[in-house]
């Protein structure tokens, strides 16, 4: 078992056990990651390295389990975290150019939480600028390359925008890692590599230390391999905290409880608005086939509609460009990272702006500024949040009648760096499936179910009711035992 090849392949709840039964040491299974991280550079999948932090937290998990101590269900587990979590005395940059050399004199809670149940950090990985898009190419540290390769062997996006968090989890360098989710950032880049992604519930996981974008939309959740990890990574991430107003004041359930018991009993909601115009064949026929899974391991599937499904997109590229404007106001140079001087105090804001954001981020704070000014305030953003309200009453509605829902992912596989680059809203479309859960605040999960005609991962869909992850996972591990996803980059 010392091979480190191997120790690299184990899943989190697998590693967990060789933990316990001393078949390894924390710092040996660290090591091999540290090992696979060295080999896998050209992929781009981190901003920051962190060995020396990585072996000695995995030496002090090391020395829990010698003294016979109680340890966490991420005791440690090696894993990566998204540079959009501030982490204490570690650079944490977004993927921005105007967070250089930003070492943050505080932890955020979730990466706390995580430190805490014992898990060991190996680095920061890249994204999109301040998360903002579907491929990694906005980042400022260059695009994130997916270990899964084109027929035609091009290079392929990972997904956006936890691009880095997906492409490490896939090509087995951390056993897990943390992404953010505010209309499809954790589920897209699952789909596209082969791995499960999950986005929790609004106020699951305390949004506090995480570089904001869209403060009513943000959410931490886990990137992993299986249904079984992300339950146990989300048990370590969530909880209630008093520094985020938006954190839910409740008890984090034992995500992994409802894992073993089937979906005998469910309902299943299919809803008719997520059939596009233009579908691919593949991405129809497999979700066709995740029905018929779903039946067949004893749900019943029911027909749904969600009405308000068309403006969800709309809506959110409103809404998500408006509170970024706000957020991202406060970087002007003047506290911490890149400073361009000026000739006046306005020059200054102006140069360091200037240099310090990408094209990307660019757009959408110009988006932002646009429906938040006078004049347009009613008309853009007010209706916005009106018909946000809307699609989260279309979905209590469907709740109503139904467990889950049962979705495709992404409208395509992962496509070749450099596609869609010329083409904003060809790039904004594939969130076109994962928005409206964003919007209404709901817990939802893409599992790898398939694979097209290129060979490569395709993922399902399910959303579930507010709070109701147990469900959710449940349904998840159903359809992951029929889908029986094996492949790997």
């Amino acid at each position: 078992m010392s091979a480190a090849t191997d120790l690299t392949a184990l899943s989190i709840a697998d590693a967990a056990k060789g933990l316990d039964g001393s078949d390894f040491s924390a710092e040996e299974l660290t090591q091999a990651h540290i090992n696979a991280m060295e080999q896998a550079r050209d992929l781009n999948a981190f901003i920051t390295e962190t060995p020396e932090l990585a072996l000695e937290r995995a030496r002090a998990s090391d020395k829990r389990r010698a003294k016979g101590e109680a340890v966490g269900a991420l005791d440690g587990i090696p894993i990566a975290i998204k540079d959009l979590f501030c982490t204490k005395d570690v650079l944490t940059t977004a993927g921005s150019h105007i967070l250089d050399g930003f070492k943050p004199p505080y932890e955020s809670t979730v990466s706390a939480n995580l430190k805490a149940a014992g898990a060991v950090m190996l680095g920061k990985t890249n994204l999109d600028e301040f998360a903002m898009g579907s491929s990694n190419m906005s980042s400022y540290y260059g695009p994130v390359k997916n270990p899964w390769r084109g027929k035609d062997g091009k290079d392929l996006v990972p997904g956006g925008s936890s691009g880095g968090s997906a492409a490490a989890v896939a090509a087995r360098l951390c056993l897990g890692a943390t992404g953010t989710d505010t209309g499809g950032s954790i589920r897209q880049p699952a789909a596209f590599s082969g791995l499960v992604g999950m986005k929790p519930t609004y106020g699951r996981c305390s949004r506090w230390g995480i570089v904001a974008f869209a403060s009513s939309l943000d959410q931490a959740g886990p990137l992993t391999r299986s249904v079984e990890d992300a339950a146990i990574m989300l048990g370590g991430m969530a909880g209630y905290d008093a520094k985020d107003s938006t954190s839910a004041q409740m008890e984090t359930p034992d995500f992994t409880s409802g894992l073993g018991d089937g979906v005998k009993g469910l309902k299943v909601g299919i809803p008719k608005e997520y059939t596009m115009d233009g579908m691919a064949p593949e991405i129809q026929a497999l979700w066709d086939q995740g029905v018929q899974w779903l039946k067949d391991a004893g749900a019943a599937c029911i027909d749904v509609s969600l009405p308000n499904t068309k403006y969800a997109l709309p809506t959110y590229y409103i809404v998500a460009p408006a509170e970024a404007s706000s957020n991202l106001a406060r970087y002007d140079g003047v506290r911490y990272g890149l400073r361009v001087e000026g000739e006046t105090l306005d020059g200054m804001y102006e140069a360091t702006r200037g240099e310090g954001f990408g094209e990307e981020v660019t757009r959408r704070v110009l988006i932002g500024t646009y429906v938040l000014s006078a004049g347009y305030y009613d008309a853009y953003y007010i209706k916005a949040q009106q018909v946000r309200t809307l699609i989260a009453e279309d979905f209590r509605k469907a709740f109503d009648e139904v467990d889950v829902l049962l979705t495709p992912t992404a409208p395509s596989a992962a496509f070749a760096i450099g596609d869609k680059m010329d083409d904003p809203v060809a790039m904004y479309l594939n969130d076109v499936f994962t928005v409206p859960a964003s919007l209404a605040g709901l817990p939802a999960i893409s599992v790898p179910a398939g694979l097209d005609g290129d060979g490569l991962p395709l993922g399902l869909h399910l959303i579930a009711k507010p709070f109701d992850e147990v469900t959710l996972f449940r349904a998840a591990s159903a359809l992951e035992s029929a889908a029986k996803f094996e492949a790997a980059p």
